[in-house]
């Protein structure tokens, strides 16, 4: 769910209450706080030596000992107006941060309306490989023609370059476009 999608069940529900269901059911303690409303870049470089960036809108929760606290969808859209210039765009995924044993983040997958609240549905994040054409054995890039030259490569970090966007080394004569097993790609 992106920034606008998220406003939009704030202000469509200004009366209910938030709840947060994590992605194994549980709910997060209703008497949880938000404490931050944050625009995260991440800026790095992936095992093929792709530059990328990633932004999110990120919501961190807190829970304290105030058991009566709630947070109503309209305090939670308030304080998004006060953000201002802070995120570059409505389109940014909103992830809500919540510790349990761990500090963790999760995407927010849907919201529903019920009679009394805002259930905000978070999903699982994944790790992933992002070179995966130059960097595991069996699972090609695209042949040497397609390969852009280093110069159409960036050279700074942009936050226009999708972060599924691949970019591939240029391959040496006699150079395979596939991975071996320790042949020390990555």
């Amino acid at each position: 769910m992106n920034i606008r999608e998220f406003l939009k069940q704030l202000r469509d529900n200004e009366q209910k209450v938030i709840s947060i269901r994590l992605p194994n059911g549980d709910l997060v303690p209703a008497h949880y706080h938000i404490t931050e409303v944050g625009h995260v870049t991440k800026r790095f470089i992936d095992c093929g030596g792709t530059r990328r960036v990633l932004e999110t809108c990120l919501l961190q929760t807190w829970v304290h000992e105030d058991l009566e606290h709630r947070l109503h969808a309209g305090k939670l859209a308030g304080i998004f107006d006060r953000t201002g210039d802070l995120f570059p765009s409505q389109d940014l995924a909103v992830e809500i941060e919540h510790e349990t044993d761990v500090v963790a983040q999760f995407p927010v997958e849907r919201a529903e309306a019920t009679a009394d609240a805002l259930v905000l549905h978070l999903g699982v994040k994944h790790t992933d490989c992002l070179a995966r054409g130059i960097c595991l054995p069996g699972e090609c890039a695209p042949s040497p023609s397609a390969v852009p030259s280093p110069s159409a490569a960036p050279s700074i970090f942009s936050p226009l370059i999708p972060p599924q966007t691949p970019s591939f080394i240029k391959l040496q004569a006699g150079q395979s476009a596939c991975c071996s097993p320790k042949s020390g790609c990555c």
